[in-house]
């Protein structure tokens, strides 16, 4: 199997959600599911407490015999190698020995929806990153994040006192409303560790390596 690094073009273009790719590998898995691996892809590997992305993988020629839709049910990254897992419509026969006939070269597309939901979900929680030193808590340090639609959560490290944490919580809501009513943009920018550091106040969480950007 190719060892090499998937380019995440996700990072290039947050909003992109139809790209070309090559097939690099297919395989089944320890659990049985099929895997696709790419020289790169849009699909969103779950991580940093937002679900996978989904949606399908057309793999198409002009012969109209082959035209096979592999529908991504989930994503995920393993040492820089991102794995698309699914299941294949309009296959007959083996992959393996169809595949030397159509080529390698595959269309994705990502489910708009979910991706959208999930993008809002995250970028509520790090609104609430923004929130809190403007109401007091600047000093709660952010820890693990759920932003899945079933109930989304951010954990906080540090103490609130019990008499305060009523009005802490209609102050915290109060501060949100306002900055979403304000507007603004969403963007991903990339940063090494001590400028992004810089920006969010000096520390970043745990789970960032100081090694990364």
């Amino acid at each position: 199997m190719d060892k090499s690094p998937t380019k995440l073009d996700y990072y290039d273009d947050m909003w992109k959600l139809h790209s070309a790719a090559t097939l690099v590998s297919h395989f089944k898995g320890d659990d049985g599911r099929n895997v696709l691996i790419l020289d790169r892809t849009i699909f969103y590997p779950q991580g940093g407490g937002q679900p996978a992305d989904t949606g399908f993988i057309h793999i198409t020629t002009t012969d109209t015999d082959f035209n096979i839709k592999f529908v991504v049910h989930d994503v995920r990254s393993k040492d820089g190698i991102v794995l698309h897992y699914g299941v294949f419509e309009g296959l007959e026969g083996e992959f393996e020995d169809i595949i030397q006939k159509v080529g390698k070269e595959v269309s994705l597309f990502v489910d708009e929806h979910r991706r959208k939901l999930n993008s809002r979900l995250h970028s509520a929680g790090h609104l609430l990153d923004i929130c809190l030193p403007k109401i007091g808590l600047g000093h709660l340090e952010p820890g693990k994040a759920y932003h899945f639609s079933d109930g989304p959560w951010v954990e906080y490290k540090g103490v609130i006192p019990q008499n305060e944490m009523q009005n802490k919580q209609k102050e915290l809501e109060l501060e949100a409303n306002a900055l979403i009513s304000m507007g603004g943009k969403v963007s991903v920018d990339i940063f090494m560790y001590d400028e992004a550091a810089k920006l969010c106040g000096g520390i970043l969480p745990d789970y960032v390596s100081k090694v990364s950007r």
